[in-house]
């Protein structure tokens, strides 16, 4: 007989078994612990870039001159036509100031370095002065001028000095440093940057035409994929019969939603505009194309939050005399709107944030005016995204990251927005 401290060798491999497991348990935990941390820190590390190379967009550099306004250059003849003020040489009042100030600056390309201190846009930014205040005309007025990209990137120190000292333009970091001891540099906030249009010189360039341009869209792609998608989800799920039409329908729509986006680019650009002669570019043949796209995705949350309602539901209304439309109008559709909506909100962030459907219908196209309506020719903010990232200049740089993050708020605010949906008026069962 064993005696009673002794441990049975059936025991001892049940300890080893348990001591093996814990320890494949442990080594599990902890390999998906570093996942989360190495997925955490890639979004980290994308969001600390973005932002750090984007934050410097919302500012703008600004050059104060007294501008002269003189009424022989403007309105000679004294009778104050806006028409009359368009046509004056107001790139002659602007350089004036510059002269004054730089008197050393003789030679010809020397006054143009000199010149390009200031943006090309300061002549018309005096121009609307002018025409918004006639009263300005004859007086010297000290005004805050957009200056230059380079100028800009010098001042916010994303071109090292030492790369223009070493060429001709070492000149214009003399200027600029004179100009800052004067305090006649200023960083303000880069308002144009909401409200202009796209522009081939950075500093001029705004987001404000590829926001409009993603509102028409997004708003053409609600106002079709929403009512669509709640339709099919509600005659798939609550009418149609179960038979091999239906199931083919079914796993078509599940195979759509993971369709390259692509693909209904092209669909768009051989139905919608070859075939419908629609005009390209324009937010109702992005909204169209945007529609096909969501489409799955918001049928599919739809039928899902049709399933999660209770059958106890619906058969409490038809105990009632309810007919079989009334029970779904009434009583089923009510409890998964909110469902639905968080579908259609998670369909319109996606629509929101695809570039290449849009692509293909030449949404690409340079648009520097901002769209009053679906069918004026625009572009959507991540299609100004991509047009940007391509551009050589290094202040496009940091306005790419700027829209990024514009775009990445609104993003954010939409999921926000479904979330919140989801939990104000979901229902458990």
């Amino acid at each position: 007989m064993s005696s009673g401290n002794s441990v049975s060798p059936s025991f001892e491999k049940v300890q080893a078994s348990l001591a093996r497991r814990y320890a494949r348990e442990r080594r599990f935990r902890a390999m998906g612990l570093g996942a989360i941390l190495l997925g955490l820190s890639f979004v980290a590390i994308l969001f600390i870039t973005i932002i750090g190379n984007g934050y410097t967009a919302f500012w703008q550099t600004y050059i104060r001159l007294p501008v002269y306004l003189d009424p022989q250059v403007i309105d000679p003849q004294g009778t104050r036509d806006p028409e009359v003020i368009r046509q004056a040489s107001f790139r002659k009042l602007v350089r004036q100031p510059l002269r004054e100030m730089f008197r050393e600056v003789k030679g010809r390309r020397d006054k143009r370095l000199l010149y390009k201190l200031l943006s090309d846009d300061a002549p018309h930014e005096v121009q609307q002065r002018v025409i918004d205040d006639p009263s300005l005309i004859g007086r010297k007025v000290e005004l805050w001028l957009l200056a230059d990209d380079e100028v800009d990137m010098l001042v916010k120190g994303h071109i090292p000095r030492e790369t223009l000292l070493e060429g001709r333009k070492a000149k214009l970091v003399g200027w600029v440093d004179r100009l800052q001891a004067e305090g006649r540099i200023e960083k303000r906030f880069n308002v144009p940057f909401f409200t202009r249009g796209d522009s081939r010189e950075p500093e001029q360039a705004g987001i404000a035409g590829a926001a409009a341009g993603s509102f028409y869209t997004l708003l053409v792609t609600l106002l079709l994929s929403f009512p669509i998608g709640v339709a099919a989800a509600i005659y798939l799920e609550e009418f149609a019969p179960k038979n091999r039409l239906t199931d083919l329908i079914e796993v078509n729509i599940n195979n759509l939603a993971a369709v390259p986006s692509i693909v209904f680019g092209l669909l768009g650009l051989a139905v919608f505009i070859n075939w419908f002669g629609l005009p390209r570019s324009a937010p109702l043949v992005g909204g169209l194309v945007l529609t096909l796209m969501t489409l799955p995705t918001i049928i599919i949350a739809g039928r899902a939050a049709l399933k999660s309602v209770p059958p106890s539901i619906r058969e409490a209304a038809l105990g009632i005399g309810a007919s079989h439309m009334q029970t779904v109008t009434h009583h089923v559709l009510p409890l998964a709107l909110p469902g639905m909506l968080t579908g259609a909100i998670i369909g319109m962030a996606q629509a929101l944030g695809e570039t290449a459907p849009l692509l293909m219908i030449g949404m690409v196209a340079f648009i520097v005016d901002i769209p009053q309506g679906p069918l004026d020719p625009a572009t959507v903010l991540p299609v100004q995204i991509y047009l940007w990232a391509d551009s050589p200049e290094r202040a496009f740089v940091e306005r790419t990251s700027a829209a990024i993050m514009v775009l990445l708020a609104f993003l954010i605010a939409m999921n926000a927005l479904a979330i919140v949906l989801r939990r104000r008026f979901e229902r458990r069962w």
